[in-house]
């Protein structure tokens, strides 16, 4: 009797015996396993490198490759399924051998289909309970840890209100905002308040990897895909199944990469690089960039079609020089209960343009520790770039108040800041980002717009 209960149970079974094992597939397809079927392990090989198999059940001795072989080359793939040996009474030895190259369990000929089942379900389980590990790990080694949001200001308040309504849904979400604002702990917001939350988080920065690696991260790719692709490799729409995938600096995505993208967002399917067999994948996408992406439509840069489908729910980060009254609780925040601040230190944080915003607070923060005695910051704590620049209002400014004038000041100030801590790290590109608190290719940017070479 078919049930929906083994529907999604990717079952392959090799076997030269063509009798066994037809009645192997008639009976397990007629309970409802997905089953497909191979007479020797070269076409195994074939059939599992263009898809992905929960279970294996192999014979060990078949014509041309032996089971012993095949499994070996199984053990290989990323993720290897789980693999049961047929093996007659005469070769319990070879099934025992087969147990230690990484077999899951063996049975005897002739096999009984219902003990067999079992075994299968059994081996199922096991798979499944190892992929969920596989994608808590990813999320692990790709995800930094959690901070809390902070801010008591307007637009933080109309940030989280956005948070709470953008979370129910299921629909793609763009976070926009500079470089530094805490894109990445809205998305992780986002994903914490939604019905995905007890679902995998992956996060990828496109602008960490190149075009081909990042397809290749993003879609997975079969083995002998390209030069270096030695096996099967899963990637983070695979990873992220059933749960959310947050994309930073979704705006330097290659024109390639924006058009597999779309087609994802559209009907859910996907191909691995180097396949010609599509998956579906059911993913939530969260993508951030600190881009003017309208501008980048406008200028033919960016597909006018994604960014709409993307921009179903959009969030603005607004700049840390916006929201000035959250200052003072974002350095306490960043000292630790421990630490003490100084007033004037607070008066001059407050009083700073934060091209770096959030990032740049929390390292300028993080050295002043170093180097203060005990636990008070005190003014000779602070970095030099912070010292050195002249002091603003200390009122919250808003896009509608700031003037014309006060937007020139924060421009240079912000030039000031940019080019005496590039000429403090010896022109060194790396140096400077990092004690910005950006990424290289927005340094790249604000060098060119504000022509420092």
């Amino acid at each position: 009797m078919k049930t929906d209960e083994y529907s999604n149970i990717g079952l392959l079974i090799v076997d030269d015996e063509n009798d066994f094992r037809n009645q192997a597939v008639s009976y397990f397809k007629r309970i409802g396993f997905k089953v497909d079927q191979a007479e020797d392990g070269e076409e195994a090989l074939n059939v599992s490198t263009n898809r992905k198999f929960d279970v294996v059940v192999l014979d060990i001795h078949m014509p041309g490759l032996s089971g012993v072989a095949v499994l070996e080359q199984l053990m290989k793939r990323e993720p290897a399924p789980k693999v049961i040996m047929l093996t007659g009474g005469g070769t319990i030895e070879h099934a025992v051998e087969s147990m230690k190259k990484g077999a899951y369990d063996f049975v005897t000929k002739p096999a009984k289909l219902e003990e067999l089942q079992r075994l299968v379900v059994r081996a199922s389980k096991a798979y499944a309970l190892e992929k969920e590990n596989r994608q808590l790990k990813a999320v692990i080694r790709r995800s930094a840890p959690d901070h809390k949001m902070i801010g008591h200001s307007e637009q933080m308040q109309e940030v989280v209100r956005l948070i709470e309504r953008t979370a129910s849904s299921d629909k793609p979400v763009l976070i926009q905002g500079e470089s530094g604002t805490g894109k990445e702990l809205v998305a992780r917001a986002i994903h914490r308040a939604s019905p995905l939350a007890d679902k995998p988080l992956v996060v990828v920065n496109c602008a960490a990897l190149a075009e081909q690696l990042l397809e290749s991260e993003l879609f997975g790719h079969e083995k002998g895909a390209f030069t270096g692709a030695i096996a099967m490799k899963q990637g983070l729409f695979e990873l992220a199944d059933g749960g959310t995938l947050f994309i930073d600096e979704f705006g330097e995505m290659s024109g390639g990469l924006q058009v597999k993208l779309l087609r994802i967002l559209q009907d859910g399917t996907m191909r691995r690089v180097g396949s010609v067999t599509e998956q579906r994948v059911n993913v939530r996408v969260i993508a951030a960039t600190n881009r003017d992406l309208e501008k980048d439509v406008a200028d033919k840069n960016f597909r006018e079609d994604l960014f709409y489908r993307i921009n179903v729910l959009g969030i603005h980060v607004p700049p840390l020089r916006n929201r000035r009254g959250d200052i003072p609780l974002l350095a306490k925040f960043f000292a630790g209960p421990d630490w003490k601040i100084s007033d004037e230190v607070m008066s001059r944080l407050e009083s700073y343009s934060w091209p770096g915003n959030i990032r740049q607070l929390q390292n300028a923060i993080e050295r002043a520790k170093v180097l203060a005695e005990e636990d008070k910051i005190e003014l000779q704590n602070l970095p030099h770039a912070i010292l050195q620049n002249p002091q603003v209002a200390a009122a919250p400014l808003s896009n509608d108040s700031l003037t014309s004038a006060s937007k020139l000041d924060l421009e240079t100030l912000n030039r000031m800041h940019v080019e005496e801590t590039y000429s403090r790290c010896n022109q060194n590109k790396t140096k400077t980002a990092r004690a910005l608190g950006i990424n290289r290719r927005s340094l790249y940017r604000l060098l060119e717009k504000f022509d420092i070479g």
